[in-house]
């Protein structure tokens, strides 16, 4: 066995080993260059290899988006060769009104998203009652979750009774308005909470400060006239920068204001702008005039089609088929999701900011450059994700409970709703969304090894794979669900 003195005479002459032969690299490379036959080699790294430390692949990322813009194009015009021209901008009413020709002259989509104000004003007035003292705190609190699962419950039981009355695309814009719905009632209740509980603890102090001030103990006489002169000093801050403060908060002017702001997470101040930029509002406007237009016309002449077609392949359980069909539909439905972020994240939410002077315009990160599944799914919805790190990540780590169950109850809750969104529009209940979601964290722990096994590029790839195949494989299991239960009832 080596003694510690060995080892440490080892690692010396290792380390003068290295030194000595880069002495010699420089003194030979030296020499040569005083060579009369006028060497022009050096030691060099091909570029395409990691150790060359080479980054500038600029023009290969052009000639990549020129192949992808060729290929795209070749698409488009076999699409239209075999199946005409299917773009129908008519039966776009069914995404605003929610009308399904032919069953009914009702527009219950319509009738649903006017009622959604009508929970958000009862959760106002129980605030309010709570806050003056009509409502005992515990009973309010349980009037207020009823509320927010009433709100949630809603699109369901309304579709049990009408399901004839309600197209596809409208029962499903109900449901994403009402879970928005759901999420900002929870953080506005959960918000209002917080400040109640503070308002009490400074009244409680404001108590034992006038008890204290009519003792006869000096020291505490002392510290209660400082701390009041504290909190004297930073209310007058506040009032003198016009921040509202619990509970003139409590207003419907507020409310509405929440309601319509491009965010999850209530605040009673939040930033603003101090004008709105003409210029900067136009381009959103007719980005989202422009976008919402293209992602109808590519679901309905690319992507119904690639989807009607992956059916037969899935239901003969032919795998050869399965993954050229999946392959085949990854294409348009990866395109039409990368114009559904843009137009929503960025061109909706930015013109609901700049018309509301909402000063918060970080709805999402880098997410393309994120080298695992975790770093993705806090990058790419940063309302949903803060609004998760607020009101539940943080309050369960709180409680004592470790980051890891804390991470399993958000991507729990997350599954949750994805199922909600895919599974009530179809009124067919699957777990598939559900199942995509809680695998989010095995794949995080597989992305998050590769990126430091073999490279942040590998990681990249991996939460670029899960999202390029991911999606079409559950698309083509729910559709393929769909059909055949609509066929099983038909016949």
């Amino acid at each position: 066995m080596t003694t510690e003195a060995d080892e440490k005479t080892l690692r010396y002459r290792r380390a003068q080993s290295v030194t000595r032969a880069e002495e010699i690299t420089a003194k030979e490379n030296k020499a040569r260059k005083l060579q009369v036959d006028k060497p022009i080699h050096k030691p060099r790294d091909s570029l395409f290899s990691w150790s060359s430390e080479f980054t500038n692949f600029t023009g290969l990322v052009n000639w990549g988006f020129l192949m992808l813009t060729i290929g795209g194009l070749r698409l488009c015009l076999e699409n239209f060769l075999k199946y005409g021209i299917l773009v129908n901008p008519i039966e776009w009413i069914i995404v605003l009104t929610g009308y399904n020709e032919g069953r009914s002259q009702q527009y219950p989509s319509v009738v649903l998203l006017i009622f959604s104000v009508v929970p958000a004003v009862i959760g106002l007035i129980i605030e309010k009652a709570i806050a003056v003292g009509i409502l005992n705190q515990k009973v309010g609190m349980t009037m207020q979750i009823s509320n927010i699962i009433f709100v949630i419950t809603l699109p369901v039981a309304v579709l049990h009774f009408k399901s004839q009355d309600f197209s596809f695309v409208g029962i499903t814009t109900v449901c994403m308005i009402y879970l928005i719905l759901f999420l900002k009632l929870w953080s506005y209740c959960h918000t209002n909470y917080w400040c109640r509980t503070s308002f009490k603890a400074k009244l409680s102090n404001n108590k034992l400060r006038r008890q204290s001030v009519s003792a006869p103990n000096y020291n505490e006489l002392m510290n209660a006239e400082h701390e009041q002169s504290l909190e004297d000093e930073q209310n007058h801050e506040l009032a003198a920068a016009g921040l509202v403060q619990y509970p003139d908060n409590l207003n419907l002017k507020d409310l509405l204001y929440f309601l319509l702001a491009p965010t999850l997470c209530y605040e009673l101040n939040f930033p603003r702008t101090t004008r709105i930029r003409k210029r900067f509002l136009i381009k959103r406007i007719i980005e989202v005039v422009f976008g919402f237009n293209l992602v109808l016309a590519l679901f309905q002449q690319w992507m119904i089609p690639s989807v009607t077609n992956a059916v037969g392949p899935f239901s003969e359980m032919n795998m050869v088929k399965i993954a050229e069909r999946l392959l085949k539909l990854a294409v348009p439905n990866h395109f039409i999701w990368l114009c559904f972020f843009y137009l929503s994240f960025h061109s909706f939410l930015n013109l609901m900011g700049e018309l509301l002077h909402f000063a918060d315009r970080n709805f999402y990160n880098d997410w393309w450059n994120a080298n695992n599944i975790a770093v993705f799914w806090s990058s790419w919805n940063r309302p949903v994700h803060m609004w998760a790190v607020r009101h539940v990540y943080i309050p369960i780590t709180e409680k004592g409970y470790g980051k890891s169950n804390a991470s399993i109850v958000v991507f729990f809750i997350s599954a949750f709703f994805h199922e909600y969104l895919v599974s009530v529009p179809l009124q067919m209940f699957r777990i598939w969304a559900f199942l995509g979601m809680m695998a989010q964290p095995p794949l995080s722990v597989i992305s998050r090894l590769a990126e430091v096994k073999l490279g942040p590029r590998w990681g990249n790839i991996i939460v670029w794979s899960s999202l390029i195949l991911g999606q079409p494989l559950a698309i083509m299991m729910y559709y393929h669900d769909y059909a055949l239960a609509h066929l099983t009832s038909k016949a």
